[in-house]
């Protein structure tokens, strides 16, 4: 596959992404590289890294524990005192391997240690090849208050090799499909379809394609949206609900905490509801995208107090000016509007859609 080109950066696929980056480290000559995995990336991922990295440098292993709860500042200090107490500096190079969380977390680290040192993403998961390979955006959480704290960064590279998938549970290989289907649904009824054709799974022949499609779609939006002040908005369709449910999840004991794509999947039901409200998308098409998404995630239960708390967290959306929360919703799969307003009365009317 030919790279893609992004930004000021690259985006390498399989095999000949490692030729890059060792091209990379070869002309760079950094002073010592550090790769930060998560204790799951360390068992099964680091050992085919190592084997393909070619570098005098020495290497440091910065190690950092999994999930979404250890995406916060605790972690990072963690991790700059090790780059400290390992004397790194400006002419070091971080490698971020892993899924979303250390790619985010790694990447908000390298941006910000002595003012920001080079690194190079190499992602792990479904849903940091397809959704945190492009943008830039780096961060950590605020509590359970989703990527609160952050700046936007461009790696100098990233390298998807798809073997690394052959390491992923079932649950997480789900939640990245989740990304992949969001971006069928904002601009291009072609993925969608090719999506939801036959059930994906990490056997399935094309899933190289797949991936190569969504970064795609990614790419050609933040290229024209970078900031994010128009087009870049409709990557957060599912968001604002599925942010709000995310973060609920992992602050109550109501319902087990869910991985991003589970909320997000959630969201976008939710949401593609509200659009049947607000701009007539075709109650035939909601109900599609809620059989797709039920093919990949168990349904969730919501009691009102549970609906009337998730509705409490949007006032920290991203996306929110002047106290006012905005959506992405849909007129059609391919055609997104962004910056809408909705009435809590109607989020409750997708929320019985949703659990009917």
């Amino acid at each position: 596959m030919k790279p893609i080109i992004t930004g000021n950066y690259s985006i390498y696929f399989n095999e000949d992404g490692y030729d890059s980056l060792n091209q990379f480290i070869k002309d760079f000559k950094p002073s010592k590289i550090a790769v930060i995995t998560d204790t799951n990336t360390s068992k099964y991922c680091k050992s085919k890294l190592i084997s393909r990295l070619v570098s005098e440098s020495e290497i440091i292993d910065i190690c950092i524990n999994p999930g979404e709860e250890n995406k916060n500042l605790e972690t990072c200090i963690k991790v700059w005192n090790e780059l400290s107490k390992n004397h790194f500096d400006r002419k070091s190079l971080i490698i971020n391997l892993g899924g979303g969380v250390v790619t985010d977390l790694g990447g908000f680290v390298a941006s910000t240690f002595l003012r920001g040192v080079s690194f190079i993403n190499i992602p792990t998961s479904l849903l940091a090849m397809v959704d945190a390979s492009v943008g830039g955006k780096t961060g950590i959480d605020l509590g359970v208050l989703k990527n609160q704290i952050g700046v936007m960064s461009n790696p100098k590279m990233v390298i998807i090799d798809a073997s690394y998938l052959k390491t992923l549970p079932l649950n997480h290989f789900n939640s990245g499909l989740a990304e992949a289907l969001k971006h069928g649904l904002i601009y291009s009824e072609n993925h969608w379809n090719k999506l939801t054709t036959d059930i994906i799974t990490l056997e399935t022949p094309v899933l190289s394609e797949i991936i190569f499609e969504s970064v795609q779609i990614k790419n050609t939006i933040v290229s024209q949206d970078y900031y994010e002040a128009g087009l870049r908005k409709s990557l957060n369709f599912g968001h604002t609900l599925g942010h709000a449910i995310e973060s609920y999840s992992l602050s109550e004991k109501k319902i087990k905490p869910l991985l991003h794509g589970e909320a997000i999947a959630i969201g976008m039901v939710l949401e593609a509801f509200l659009s049947h409200i607000y701009f007539d998308l075709p109650k035939q098409t909601v109900d599609e995208i809620h059989f797709v998404f039920k093919k990949y995630f168990s349904s969730v239960s919501f009691d009102k107090e549970s609906i009337d708390d998730i509705i409490s967290y949007l006032i920290f959306d991203k996306k929110n000016n002047n106290l006012q929360v905005n959506f992405v919703l849909l007129k059609k799969i391919g055609s997104p509007v962004f910056d809408i307003q909705v009435s809590n009365i109607d989020i409750l009317k997708a929320f019985k859609y949703y659990l009917e």
